[in-house]
């Protein structure tokens, strides 16, 4: 074992699920090779605890480094504010500096409240929004975060979240009292949430959803929820905390021409530094000041500092451009080695966000299997690849050629029949699963 991994079966009995973000379980790549652990990252370049480097051809930080890792000049600015100091009894003007920034590049918006996290942000947002309008419910399709508002969802059926999130996620330890207070719709389907507006518009606080993310939305969608909300008097929420700083500098709602009540934001914003925003029109976000919203780390410097800086180089380098067009050399790239070994497979997200699977009878230890032979060639990889402005046409080239490689590995195997005789350690997971049991070893 790696040291890595030896340190991640200790992690596994002291650490409830072994790490504090289920995407980053090695479970969900490669189970007992993953290295687990960095010493360092810089670029797109990731060093294990045992000094080997390799390219991330991943998630990328689960989208938090759209400039890449260790940015130089985020990185300046963050130091810069350590060395001024980064708590005090009185406030950072760089909070200041970031709100007249995004209201800048978000001209419906007037207000913005900080936080550092994108799942305490939407929590923020839909407070404000049952104070705003007295009301409890809340309509939502896609994934919102892990707080008590949003995985109240399963209280009624534990599939509920099914098609939103994970399979199987269990509501326990959230209060009884919320039961029946989210109601799902689905992206894309207009009529659907018609259905929903039609019996729930007078209880409904807000509506939640990503303008984008794993697709565009019909060209009627959009416009048809902010009718209905505006009709209502219900607030519309964007959770921008992925799709945000994707396609463009700020909001991807921008390029859709819908404004929302309240937008959210966080991951790329600062670059991996811990930053998070609700901004939104005075009306709705007035609203915050009848309910306590307030915690002392939202106060620190480092957050704000990297958000300026990031958005700065953002705009300034036009790094939506370069994202889109990684994300489309890296798509080229899977479809090609597809076609060169007779692999079906599926493609979907917008261009920087990515992602794919195989049309095989056994599509998850093929992906495993495709992980394996990846790490062999020195890449972190699976079968998502969110793009940053750090990766370049070499990396692309030299990833490309790997994946054509492993897949001709794929294909003799599937022929064979002996995908799963190939793997070094278990399948990948597909869905949430706990760990307390898993075998450890050695």
């Amino acid at each position: 074992m790696t040291t890595g991994q030896q340190l991640y079966v200790r992690a596994k009995q002291i650490i409830p699920g072994g790490t504090q973000l289920l995407s980053k379980r090695p479970e969900m790549f490669l189970p007992d090779h993953w290295p687990s652990y960095y010493s360092k990252a810089e670029g797109v370049h990731v060093w294990d605890l045992d000094g080997k480097r390799y390219k991330d051809f991943t998630h990328f930080g689960v989208g938090a480094c759209v400039l890449g890792y260790a940015d130089p000049e985020v990185n300046a600015a963050v130091e810069s504010a350590l060395r001024q100091g980064v708590m005090c009894t009185l406030n950072c003007p760089e909070e200041v500096r970031l709100a007249e920034l995004l209201i800048e590049l978000h001209p419906w918006a007037e207000m913005v409240r900080f936080s550092r996290a994108g799942g305490e942000a939407l929590a923020i947002a839909i407070r404000i929004a049952r104070a705003a309008t007295g009301r409890d419910k809340i309509a939502f399709c896609g994934y919102h975060g892990w707080h008590d508002w949003y995985l109240s969802a399963n209280l009624a059926d534990e599939r509920t979240l099914d098609g939103h999130l994970l399979a199987g996620l269990a509501p326990a330890g959230v209060p009884r009292g919320l039961l029946g207070t989210m109601v799902p719709f689905h992206f894309n389907n207009t009529a659907e949430f018609q259905s929903v507006i039609s019996d729930h518009h007078a209880e409904l606080a807000a509506v939640v959803l990503e303008p984008a993310r794993d697709c565009l939305p019909d060209p009627t969608f959009l416009q048809s929820i902010r009718a209905e909300t505006r009709r209502h008097g219900i607030v519309l929420i964007f959770d921008e905390v992925t799709s945000g700083w994707r396609m463009n500098t700020g909001g991807i709602h921008r390029l859709l021409d819908v404004s929302p009540d309240m937008a959210v934001f966080a991951k790329a914003m600062g670059n991996g530094f811990a930053i998070s925003a609700v901004i939104g029109t005075r009306a709705a976000m007035d609203a915050s000041q009848k309910s306590f919203i307030s915690s002392t780390n939202w106060t620190e410097r480092i957050g704000p500092s990297a958000a300026l800086a990031t958005i700065q180089k953002h705009r300034l380098r036009d790094v939506p451009k370069h994202l889109i067009q990684v994300g489309n050399e890296v798509r080229e790239s899977w479809l090609q080695a597809a076609a060169q070994n007779n692999l079906r497979i599926h493609i979907g997200g917008i261009e920087p966000l990515s992602h794919f699977s195989f049309d095989v009878p056994d599509p998850l230890a093929t992906m495993t299997l495709f992980t394996q032979g990846m790490l062999d060639r020195g890449f972190l990889a699976g079968g998502s690849f969110y793009s940053s402005y750090a990766h370049q046409p070499d990396d692309v080239r030299l990833y490309a050629d790997a994946v054509s490689e492993v897949f001709g590995e794929l294909a003799s195997a599937l022929s064979r029949g002996d995908v799963r005789g190939r793997l070094r350690g278990g399948v990948k997971h597909s869905t949430f699963q706990r760990l307390t049991d898993a075998p450890v070893r050695s």
